[in-house]
């Protein structure tokens, strides 16, 4: 009779061992799932920038061994989010070009600035980029002068920024954004494209052009 309920016990044991577990992998499992939920959720696309429009105002270079150029560009950008669910605030979006990687120009802030961008939605800014005087190498001032003489002229237009993902009200934290938009022009009187307006050394903007976008 001692050994019947002492074999009783055991089996009770077991048995709830075996429930406690089944419990704990079922949470386990449950966990998993939503997890898996949350990361399909959460995973954003980036935003879409495209360079619109550019205007060359001023690209004027020194001679002599210290050249210094400066530059000034009105620009058109547009940004959309493509995110069905999640929506973007753009803390910080600050704009230059460059110039064969050496920037030309101040940043120029984006406003209005923190900027949500819900569901779909699509921005345009305008900034105009300045550099008066910039110290510029004597090397790309002699690329320079050459692309001009070609009739043919790449800048880059960058955007350096900070955002945040939305979801319902869940915020996240910060994520830095890098943004680089080609901008090519090319002599007025050369071939057809955008018909842009004509702008410094009789350069104007050929096409609208897709950015490359890192988060």
């Amino acid at each position: 009779m001692g050994k019947d309920c002492g074999n009783h016990a055991d089996d009770d044991f077991r048995q709830s061992c075996r429930r406690l577990l089944l419990i704990l992998l079922t949470l386990a499992l449950l966990a998993g799932v939503i997890a898996l939920i949350i990361y399909l959720v959460l995973r954003p696309t980036h935003p879409r920038f495209y360079l619109q429009d550019a205007s060359l105002r001023q690209l004027d270079l020194t001679n002599g061994s210290a050249p210094l150029l400066s530059t000034t560009a009105q620009v058109t950008l547009a940004s959309r989010n493509p995110n069905a669910r999640v929506g973007v605030y753009y803390d910080r979006l600050d704009v230059s070009a460059s110039y064969k990687y050496q920037q030309v120009t101040l940043n120029s802030r984006l406003q209005p600035a923190p900027l949500y961008q819900g569901h779909g939605d699509v921005d345009v800014w305008s900034p105009v980029l300045a550099g008066p005087g910039v110290p510029f190498a004597p090397f790309l001032a002699d690329a320079l002068r050459k692309d001009i003489a070609a009739g043919y002229l790449v800048l880059q237009v960058r955007i350096d920024g900070r955002v945040r993902w939305k979801v319902g009200s869940w915020v996240s934290g910060h994520y830095h954004i890098f943004v680089t938009c080609p901008a090519y022009f090319i002599s007025a009187g050369a071939g057809s494209g955008y018909g842009g307006a004509v702008g410094a050394h009789g350069l104007r903007f050929q096409t609208a052009t897709y950015c490359r976008v890192e988060v």
